[in-house]
């Protein structure tokens, strides 16, 4: 069985394993759809086949594939335009690409969070992991960045928010809405583009800052050196969205740590017994 591939440092470490799964797995459901009359395909997209030829913040018409800087943003450019190209010849599949940003958080209940396999190569789950002690402390890779506090800045976007702009694309298709005027030029054939993500960047640094007022104390962290592959400042700009889709995040930083700590705190060790996750942290 295939997992879900997603992250900029593993991707760094082990690039044969993401071209495989990301690209040959969209290639079969590509397939499988054809056979099944399937017509719409909303693919999750990244923020990272922006790369470095653009600044933040990165419209759906910015510059992408110029400077990625790692094996996951090649995925995902590629993917792209494997789609476009294949919207273009099939006139019976319209294709979606959202552009995710940095989705984090949890459902407000509790009861579904995000429960990485190891090592968490994200900073959100590693921060929730320190929070309820399964991990001594977080290290901030890089505090040198030409951002305000000298740590790396993401648009961190809720997942409740996400799933809602999912929700938002499948209603414009079902509507027969296309984007237009000046929207139109960023539409190949059938396959239409969207960020999806608050249009705001948040350092890490306020991540945990906000972490902590969560949790009424300090979360354990130190400074360390940069992470190959990872870029200053990532942000959205979300216009698009908002004007075709009628899409716009709501949920705040705080939203996201509060909901992200309430599934943490009632799930420690995730969707594991205590010994099956000390067996794959180790």
């Amino acid at each position: 069985m295939r997992r879900t591939l997603q992250a900029v440092g593993e991707s760094v470490e082990k690039p044969t394993l993401y071209y495989d799964n990301n690209i040959t797995g969209t290639l079969v459901l590509l397939r499988v759809m054809r056979e099944a009359g399937c017509p719409l395909l909303v693919f999750s997209s990244s923020a990272t086949v922006y790369g470095s030829g653009s600044e933040p913040p990165f419209s759906e018409s910015s510059l992408v594939g110029v400077g990625v800087t790692n094996p996951y943003g090649w995925t995902k450019f590629m993917l792209e335009q494997i789609l476009r190209d294949t919207a273009k010849a099939d006139d019976g599949l319209q294709v979606v690409l959202l552009r995710y940003f940095n989705p984090v958080g949890a459902h407000a209940s509790g009861k579904i969070g995000e429960d990485p396999a190891g090592r968490p190569n994200n900073l959100m789950p590693f921060v929730l992991q320190v929070a309820v002690g399964r991990r001594d402390k977080l290290t901030v890779h890089g505090d040198d960045y030409d951002t305000a506090d000298g740590t790396a800045e993401r648009d961190y976007v809720h997942v409740v928010d996400l799933a809602k702009g999912h929700l938002a694309a499948i209603q414009a298709y079902v509507d027969g809405k296309r984007p237009e005027g000046e929207d139109a030029e960023e539409t190949e054939g059938r396959c239409a583009v969207y960020n999806l993500g608050t249009g705001t960047g948040s350092s890490v640094k306020q991540v945990v800052d906000a972490m902590g007022e969560v949790l009424g104390r300090e979360l354990p962290h130190a400074m360390g050196p940069r992470r190959e592959g990872d870029l200053g400042s990532v942000f959205a700009d979300v216009s698009k969205a908002d004007r075709v889709l009628g899409f716009r995040a709501e949920k705040t930083l705080k939203d996201m740590c509060e909901d992200g700590w309430r599934w943490q705190q009632a799930n420690p060790w995730g969707y594991r017994t205590e010994d099956e996750a000390k067996a794959i942290d180790a």
